[in-house]
């Protein structure tokens, strides 16, 4: 089963929403990205996660190979991502008042 989607986890607290789609806009177009918490958390944040679903599910791939990649200050860790799963962590973390950012 192959998934266009990846879960970075490890990610900078000080990482923008722009940032990761710069970022991850070379390995492909993307469709959509979410940042947790969001942009704009009125909550202290210690680590984000992100997930991007790309338009080509080839571009996962090589998006493993920015695991351990130091991008602002923490090497990230990049893992594909369950498809049937997307939807529903998006709605879990948007209800527990994480926010997030497109």
């Amino acid at each position: 089963m192959a998934t266009d989607v990846i879960q970075v986890t490890n990610v900078s607290p000080s990482a923008t929403s722009e940032q990761m789609k710069t970022l991850f806009g070379f390995l492909g177009k993307i469709d959509d990205l979410r940042l947790f918490p969001s942009d704009e958390s009125p909550l202290p944040v210690t680590s984000r996660v992100c997930f991007v679903k790309f338009h080509d599910p080839d571009a996962v791939g090589v998006g493993q190979h920015l695991t351990n990649t130091v991008f602002i200050d923490r090497a990230l860790i990049v893992v594909p991502y369950a498809e049937g799963l997307w939807f529903y962590c998006l709605g879990i973390l948007a209800l527990s008042n994480f926010g997030c950012t497109r």
